[in-house]
Order: structure tokens, then C-alpha cells, then sequence
């Protein structure tokens, strides 16, 4: 066995290019089904573990997965908002421990997060360096939004503009970071967070105004009224709250109405759970979820994809199986006199009939080792990159 195999390796050896050719065809063949199967897999345990940490959701009445995608990963965006009342209502009934969340606006396309201190409690995140948001105009970034923008306790950012060419649009907020939170492999990791009082200021709800006493240059004034300033169009375009004008930011209109995209919830119990559900079951303006079930009908949409691609994935093996036989039987044509000669000088038939299983056992030992390898690779730097999530 030992002799055959070795006999075996040195005449692939001695036909690098030919051999070479038949390894990388069956490693691409086997590529793509493994790698998708190992992100797939991976992409169920991360949403269902990230799903089941959080018992209810409660929003506004549309898309499910819109709400539960946008409340949980920062994906999307949810049409309506849901009024602020709805968390109040929430957290004065005492049946379950809610957290509103407010996403909409970006950071060089990363999410920001609109929130309370409750968030991080509740999810159990850590700051590794500096300290979560204390007042408006503060935020945390997770670890690896700071890495790719490069950010550290003490930075400023500009969130971004929705809409570059509207003059009825507020100005962007430039934010201060105080702190950077440790690495919790969720997306998380991916967002910057701010309080939601901050999220409304960048909506343009709440604003401050510069006194006239700190308007020091006269050229970019356009016209001074009672305890504000009116600025030309030669101001640089964003916000800025600082301890100097953080008295004179406010708020527009009525707080019940200032809107949330989410409000997640953690009952008191099982018997709160099933009352909160119920209240929100009759309601025509919103709805209250629950995560893991909504991920797992989710799933089940990119399962059943899944399954026409096992099937495609058969049919290529039994096509890939037939063309190895066509290349073996073409090599027996051409190698007839080589056989001929080794039964010559004694081998057996069961020997030349090992020689080429050994041959072909090697190609495919390769070829799946080679898809091994290129599928770890894609998983690792998918993983790594949260590209998934």
C-alpha cells in the first residue's frame, strides 16, 4: 500500500499542470457550497443569540423584520416612528423594564444610536477607555466603529448629511467622544451611541442659540434678534454643544410625541409578557414582537434558499463525478501501453487498478483540502469584518 501510494504521488508530481488543474477545479467545485454553509450557520447563531437576549420589542404598526432588523442590528430604517408616550406607558404600567432606541442618523455611514444608559446595562456592555455619554452632545463609540474611523476618547465626529441640497434641513451635530466601548462581537460593536435627546437635536426638534454677547464676528451675521443670533450663509455648517451653550439647547413641541423607532422591553414576568402582547395585539398604531420568533421566520426564508442551493449543489457533484470519470477513462486509453508494461514486469491487475484509485483519492484529497482552506479564509475575514451583520 505504502509502495503504491508512493508510486502514485511521484507520477502526479511528475504532471504538475495537469494535476494542479484537476485540484483547483474540485477545490472551487467544493468552495462555495462549505463557505456557504459555515456563514449561514454562523449567521443563524449570531441573530438567534443577539434575538434571544432581548425578551420584546414594541414599535410601530409595519414590517416586522423592518422593526426588528432596525431595533436590533441598525439595519434599515423603520417608515414611522413610534411617540415617546408609548415608552412612557411602558415604564409607568410596571410590567416590564423598557429602553427606548432611536435609529436614523449616521456617522460616515455607521449607525448612531439614540438611547439611554439602559442600554448598556441591560446588554451588559463595558467601556474600555473614557466613559459613557454624560450630557448632550456626548457619545460612546463601539469598538469597531472606532477602529475604522480612527477614533479615541476626547475625538469629535459630523454625523452626516441626509439631504445635501435641501435648505430646510438642519445642520449636522458634531459630537464629542467620550469613551470607546470594549468589544462584544454583536453590532454593537459596529454603532455609535448617543443619548436620545441628542438623537432629536440632530433632528432638528430640539436647538440652541449663540447669545449675542458670544457672536464675535460681526461678518457672519445676517441679523440679531432678542437672545439669538441669525447666521449668514458663511458660518461653517454644523452644530456644536459645549458647556457654554449647553443651557441654551431646548426643546420644540410636545415631549409625548418626540419619536423612537423602538422601544425594547424586559418583563417583569411571564404573566407581564403575556399582558403587554395582549394590550398591543388590539392596538391599530403599534405592535409589540417578540424577536426570536421573527428571526427564526427569517431564517426559515434563508434556509429554504439554502435548500435550492444544496439541491444545485448535488447536481454539480454528480457532474463533477462523471467528469472524473471521463478523465480516468481517457487515461486509461492513453496510459494502455504503461499498464500494459507494469503487468509485464509483474503487477497484478489489483495493482494497477490501486495505482489509479490512489491517483484519484490524491486529487480529491486536495481539491477538498484546497476548498477547506479557501472557506476558512472567507469565514474568517467575513467574521472578522461583520459583514454579515
Amino acid at each position: 500500500m505504502r509502495h503504491t501510494l508512493r508510486l502514485s504521488l511521484r507520477y502526479l508530481l511528475h504532471y504538475r499542470l495537469r494535476t494542479a488543474i484537476l485540484v483547483v477545479c474540485i477545490g472551487l467545485i467544493f468552495f462555495l457550497p462549505i463557505a456557504v454553509s459555515l456563514l449561514v450557520d454562523h449567521f443563524r447563531r449570531e441573530m438567534g443569540a443577539r434575538a434571544a437576549r432581548i425578551p420584546l420589542i414594541a414599535g410601530a404598526k409595519g414590517s416586522r423584520y423592518d422593526l426588528v432588523l432596525n431595533a436590533l442590528y441598525f439595519r434599515g430604517r423603520v417608515p414611522d416612528p413610534l411617540p415617546r408616550s408609548a415608552y412612557e406607558a411602558i415604564r409607568d404600567g410596571g410590567l416590564g423594564f423598557p429602553v427606548p432606541v432611536y435609529v436614523r442618523h449616521t456617522v460616515k455611514g455607521f449607525p448612531v444610536v439614540g438611547t439611554t444608559l439602559d442600554y448598556f446595562s441591560e446588554l451588559g456592555l463595558t467601556v474600555r477607555e473614557g466613559t459613557l455619554p454624560l450630557r448632550l452632545g456626548d457619545a460612546v463609540a463601539g469598538a469597531k466603529a472606532a477602529e475604522a474611523l480612527g477614533l479615541s476618547a476626547g475625538g469629535r465626529v459630523i454625523t452626516d448629511v441626509e439631504k445635501l441640497y435641501d435648505i430646510s434641513s438642519t445642520y449636522p451635530l458634531r459630537l464629542r467622544i467620550t469613551g470607546i466601548l470594549a468589544e462584544s462581537h454583536s453590532p454593537d460593536d459596529g454603532a455609535i451611541f448617543v443619548d436620545v435627546k441628542t438623537s432629536w437635536i440632530i433632528d432638528g426638534i430640539g436647538h440652541g442659540h449663540v447669545s449675542p454677547k458670544e457672536a464675535k464676528e460681526t461678518s457672519n451675521i445676517l441679523q440679531k434678534k432678542e437672545g439669538e443670533v441669525v447666521f449668514n450663509d458663511a458660518l461653517v455648517k454644523y452644530v456644536e454643544i459645549t458647556p457654554e451653550n449647553l443651557a441654551s439647547f431646548h426643546f420644540h413641541g410636545d415631549p409625548h410625541t418626540f419619536p423612537l423607532t423602538a422601544v425594547l422591553v424586559w418583563p417583569r414576568d411571564a404573566k407581564s409578557k403575556t399582558i403587554l402582547k395582549g394590550r398591543y395585539a388590539v392596538s391599530k398604531t403599534a405592535q409589540m414582537l417578540e424577536p426570536e420568533k421573527v428571526i427564526a421566520e427569517l431564517m426559515g426564508f434563508v434556509f429554504r434558499i439554502k435548500r435550492f442551493f444544496d439541491a444545485n449543489f448535488v447536481l454539480v457533484i454528480i457532474a463533477t463525478a462523471l467528469f472524473l470519470a471521463l478523465i480516468v477513462l481517457l487515461s486509461l486509453r492513453i496510459r494502455k501501453r504503461e499498464m500494459e508494461t507494469l503487468m509485464k514486469i509483474g503487477c497484478s491487475r489489483f495493482t494497477v487498478f490501486g495505482l489509479q484509485a490512489a491517483e484519484l483519492t490524491i486529487v480529491l484529497a486536495a481539491g477538498l483540502l484546497l476548498a477547506g482552506v479557501l472557506s476558512g479564509a472567507t469565514f474568517w475575514y467575513v467574521v472578522q469584518s461583520h459583514m454579515l451583520l
